[in-house]
């Protein structure tokens, strides 16, 4: 840690030396206003002398302990307040309790009660001063500091104004805030006002003469996240953007961590709301193992899994590299040579059975597969091999070694498959359903749409192609898509873990769809490039708009708002040798034929319903 300047030394010190000298002259003012000096004997004078003398060593020596001048709290801070205040009952109830049995009879007691309050009074009135003063000092030195205005005057923007009010190298000066709280119309932070509603956001801007908007709203929904953007961008106004408060280390706001608008701002940012017990419940000291480890989803389950303390998080995947990202991002190192860093592909049974011996895991989630459609569809075996035949050998080895939960992680296009990248997956879900059903464990899977920055996302492709001057690539002016955060989708696949039974398919409410050309038009409006769309039309086997639920699912809903619940039929897992896995043909037959079974098992089971009811 670095040691502190001299002049943080000096100021630490002249508050020290200012405190007591509050209690010398809160003694004084209280004897002069009380007892007018001249009454006093010697003996009471020699009381309060030695009264003020202790208290003004205690005063010193309990604050150096408690950190008050070590730096613990800014100056004139709320928290340093509270701290003033308990080090001045300490030393006013023990001082008053050893006068009161050791002082001779007739000292003043009015001094042991009252002169606490007179020294509480004045230290927070120095520091008030020397806050003051430092924030002038700052303010008339920071020319060179960008004016912004901020968007939301409540605890965040409060704390964002107090940071760029005494940090003299702030990079911003707030010259006014706007806030949908019409109560907050005559609010004024740190010299700032509140200057009207969120509606008003560009005339402000426009009138202050501002370029840049910082919306310090952490909590802030999407649906007000586009209407910033939408307001802002045809003015040309830069917008920097708040985390949402999962990502705010401990609730404080940090100026690293303000960051532009951007697309995951525009799709994501939906409060999740997570029963942390039930989920500590099955992760904590428990031996925990994640496949596909290294990919966007597993490896940010990985980091999610890892705050719960599992009693080993044991991270698998193919790809080394990604092994060594995303153990370096949890661990802080990458040396690769740990037993939980377990190279191996799904598809290699022999392999998996070894891991499952070794490290005989309580939960799985199953995050590894092939997900690019259009490969897929060039290379169906492939697609095979790995969702349909890596997800069985992952289910036996779960069954052997006796897991208690099993999640896997499934995608929106296993509903009403219609690509082979659907319906392999579509088959993990029906095969996790069996072996949750012959086990009578907790294995289900979890259904979600497409999710904003993964490895060879939209996002990163148009990102990429801004970047080389376009043109941007669209399959089709209408194509819509269902989108959610990484850490959204997988805080809820966590969740749904949890409340899920066994053979489930919970579904994650994802929003409302959004058209990929509009995402594209953003990305370029706020490049401020002129790149040009151009549409290459669907690729085989690819839906115009994505469903979340098959035609002949019925949803229910869970103890979960964001969370759906479905049920797909079992598929015995001898049936896949009937299957020609590089045939998407006898893909579809097979899941239309369990699907027939099931609404076939369905009717039998209403119709004896209904010939008992009768």
């Amino acid at each position: 840690m670095a040691r502190p300047s001299v002049r943080t030394i000096l100021i630490r010190a002249g508050l020290a030396v200012w405190d007591m000298a509050s209690w010398a002259l809160a003694t004084t003012f209280m004897v002069a206003e009380r007892y007018n000096f001249h009454v006093l004997t010697a003996d009471e004078r020699q009381v309060i002398y030695q009264y003020a003398v202790l208290a003004m060593a205690l005063q010193l020596v309990i604050g150096f302990l408690t950190k008050l001048y070590r730096g613990r709290h800014t100056i004139g801070s709320f928290d340093e307040a509270v701290n003033i205040a308990a080090v001045t009952i300490i030393i006013g109830g023990g001082l008053m309790g050893f006068f009161y049995f050791f002082a001779p009879p007739g000292y003043p007691r009015g001094v042991t009660v009252l002169v606490p309050f007179g020294a509480v009074v004045l230290m927070t009135a120095g520091r008030f001063v020397i806050r003051t003063i430092f924030s002038s000092i700052n303010s008339s030195t920071r020319d060179k500091a960008q004016d912004v205005i901020v968007y939301g005057a409540g605890n965040a923007g409060q704390q964002l104004a107090r940071l760029l009010a005494y940090d003299p190298d702030a990079p911003y000066r707030i010259v006014g805030f706007v806030d949908d709280d019409r109560d907050k119309r005559h609010l004024r932070i740190h010299g700032a006002r509140v200057l009207g509603t969120g509606d008003d956001l560009v005339k402000v801007a426009n009138r202050a003469g501002v370029q840049t908007v910082v919306v310090a709203i952490p909590t802030a929904k999407r649906e007000l996240m586009r209407r910033v953007s939408s307001m802002t961008e045809p003015e040309g106004i830069n917008v920097l953007v708040m985390p949402n408060t999962q990502e705010l280390i401990h609730g404080n706001v940090t100026l690293n961590q303000l960051h532009q608008l951007d697309v995951a701002d525009l799709l994501g940012r939906s409060q999740i709301k997570t029963d942390l017990s039930s989920i500590a419940g099955y992760l904590s000291g428990r031996v925990v193992l994640v496949t596909g480890a290294g990919g966007s989803i597993g490896s940010e389950i990985a980091r999610q899994v890892h705050k719960f303390g599992p009693k080993e998080l044991v991270m698998l995947d193919r790809d080394e590299s990604l092994l060594h990202g995303v153990q370096l991002s949890i661990y802080k190192q990458g040396l690769l040579d740990t037993p939980n860093m377990v190279l191996c592909d799904i598809r290699d049974a022999e392999a998996l059975d070894r891991v499952f011996a070794d490290h005989r895991p309580d939960v799985v989630f199953h995050a590894a597969a092939l997900k690019h459609l259009p490969m897929l569809e060039q290379y169906p075996m492939e697609g095979w091999k790995t969702n349909v035949e890596g997800s069985l050998n992952l289910l036996r080895m779960a069954e052997k070694y006796e897991v208690t939960r099993f999640v896997n992680v499934s995608t929106d296009k296993a509903a009403d498959a219609t690509s082979v990248l659907g319906k392999t997956k579509r088959i993990a879900e029906e095969l996790t359903a069996h072996y949750a059903r012959k086990t009578g464990r907790t294995y289900l899977s979890v259904r979600f749409g497409n999710v904003l920055g993964s490895r060879g996302s939209m996002l990163h492709t148009f990102t990429n192609q801004i970047e080389q001057g376009g043109p941007i690539t669209v399959t089709h002016p209408d194509i819509t898509r269902y989108f959610m955060t990484i850490p959204e989708a997988c805080e809820l696949v966590i969740q749904a873990g949890a409340i899920g039974e066994p053979g489930d398919v919970l579904v994650l409410d994802m929003g409302e769809p959004v058209k990929i050309l509009d995402v594209a038009k953003g990305l370029i409006a706020r490049s401020g490039k002129d790149i040009k769309i151009i549409f290459t039309g669907l690729r085989p086997n690819e839906k115009m708009h994505e469903v979340l639920f098959s035609g002949d699912e019925d949803s229910k809903p869970t103890s979960h708002p964001m969370i759906e619940q479905v049920q797909v039929p079992p598929l015995d897992p001898a049936r896949l040798d009937e299957i020609d896995g590089n045939n998407p043909e006898d893909m579809e037959k097979l899941t239309a034929q369990t699907t027939a079974e099931a609404a076939r098992l369905r009717n039998l089971e209403q119709a004896g319903i209904n010939a008992s009811q009768q």
